[in-house]
Parts: structure tokens; sequence; C-alpha cells
């Protein structure tokens, strides 16, 4: 059976070795020892959000707890380059939080909210903290789900005006946009070997009504790519996740 993982706060394994105790509490306590209900002698997984990860072995519980030994050594893992960031339109129905969801299960290393026109969902003041709260969530589950290494980070939505900055910045710093639109020709597999020696790979999904023309022009102007994943039209939900599996494939992520 597959160790369960647990993250653990930022640098909690920095300094540890194989044989020493560690004594996970909060959420993650709370989660391991009530609603798992580990008991001693099982096998988990202990996850420090900065790249660190260690089996160790549950040698005591409480109602709150857990404590276990590290049967190994930290492991530090390597940054992937290059970095892949979902940029994400807000879509109604979670069809946004299904994207992110399996996009990092699939190896997105940080995602992006995006405003676009014609998306129906509109984060504005409380509802903004919330959604980003809700994201922070589901990508913390999507990374215990696939036991990765380095918790991707979340960042606030951005209208298309920013994005467009963006991406014209990150051009002179190696990031490169791509843009999945249904009207293009050009498929994303055809430019996935351009892609190689790029330091940040931006992939922009619009929402359930597409992107609009003058979106598409002023992020083609900023520099970003406009690419089509193949003859089917996919949902808000799966087209992120679907190319960031063909990019970890050809990339040789996987």
């Amino acid at each position: 059976m597959t160790a369960l993982s647990f993250l653990l706060p930022d640098g909690a394994l920095e300094g540890h070795r194989a044989g020493d105790s560690i004594t996970v509490d909060g959420d993650e306590g709370r989660h391991g020892a009530a609603v798992v209900r580990l008991r001693a002698g099982e096998d988990v997984l202990l996850t420090d959000p900065v790249g660190r990860q260690a089996a160790a072995r549950v040698t005591a519980t409480t109602k709150t707890r857990f404590t276990a030994e590290l049967t190994a050594e930290p492991a530090d893992a390597p940054a992937p380059r290059p970095l892949i960031t979902l940029v994400q339109a807000l879509a109604k129905g979670g069809r946004d939080e299904s994207a992110v969801e399996s996009s990092v299960e699939l190896g997105a290393d940080a995602v992006l909210a995006w405003q676009a026109g014609r998306s129906i969902v509109r984060w504005q003041g409380a509802k903004k903290l919330k959604g980003v709260a809700k994201w922070e969530a589901t990508v913390r589950a999507a990374v215990k789900q696939s036991r990765r290494p380095i918790l991707p980070r979340v960042e606030g939505v951005v209208t298309t005006a920013e994005l467009a900055e963006r991406i014209r910045e990150g051009e002179a710093d190696g990031c490169r946009a791509i843009v999945l639109h249904e009207a293009e020709q050009r498929p994303l597999t055809t430019i996935t070997d351009a892609l190689a020696d790029a330091r940040d790979i931006l992939i922009v999904v619009g929402p359930e009504g597409g992107i609009s023309s003058e979106e598409l022009d002023q992020l083609q102007a900023a520099g970003a790519l406009s690419c089509v994943l193949g003859t089917s039209v996919l949902r808000a939900s799966t087209a992120g996740p679907a190319a960031i599996a063909v990019l970890s494939a050809a990339l040789g992520r996987w």
C-alpha cells in the first residue's frame, strides 16, 4: 500500500536525519490521527513544501496529532525546468478548481487566476480572498494526492491587461506564453521543441465562453503564441491539464 503523504510547515524537515522523530499537529495531524486513523507502525511520507521529502514510520498518535520516526534521510527535490504555470480563467461550476487540481497533479508548478472578459465568475473584494484560499486548498490536496515534493504557489487574480504586461516583461527573461485557442491551426505538439530552453512556460486557458478576439490580439501583441490542442474542443476544466500533460512528456519531465 502506498504511504499517505502529509504536508509539513515550510522548513520543518531542515536539519533532520534518519532516526529523528517529528510530531505532526495542526490540520495535518488531526487528519492523520482522527480521519485516517493512523496507527503505530504505519508508513507515511512527510513533505516539506519547499521541496524536501522523507519516508517515516508512525510511532505514536493522539486524537489531534501523530509522531513519526524518519526511516530515510530527507531528500531535496531539484526545481523542475522549465517551470510550468497554469493561467486559468475563472469559470463557473467549479471548473476552474477542477482544472487547478488536475494540472497540479500533472505537473503545474504555479497557478495564476485570470479574470477574463467572458468569465462569469467575478473575484472582487472578499470573494477574491475566498477564491484564492479555495485554490490554495485545492493545490494542497493535489500535492498530497500526487506525492509531489514541492507545493506550487497560487497567485492572485489578474486582468487581461495585467496578464499581457506580465507576458511582455517575461519575454526578456526567458518566459514563453502559450494561449490555447480553438480557432488556431498550429498544434501545441509542433512547438514543444522551441520551448525547451524557456525558463518559465505560461499556459493560458480561457473561460467557458472562450477568449475574445480582442483579448487574443492583446496577448499576442505582448508576445504570446496561440495554439490548438487537437481536433476536439475541450472544456475550461480539461484544456489546461491536457496541455500540461503534453508538455510534461515532450520536455522530459515525465
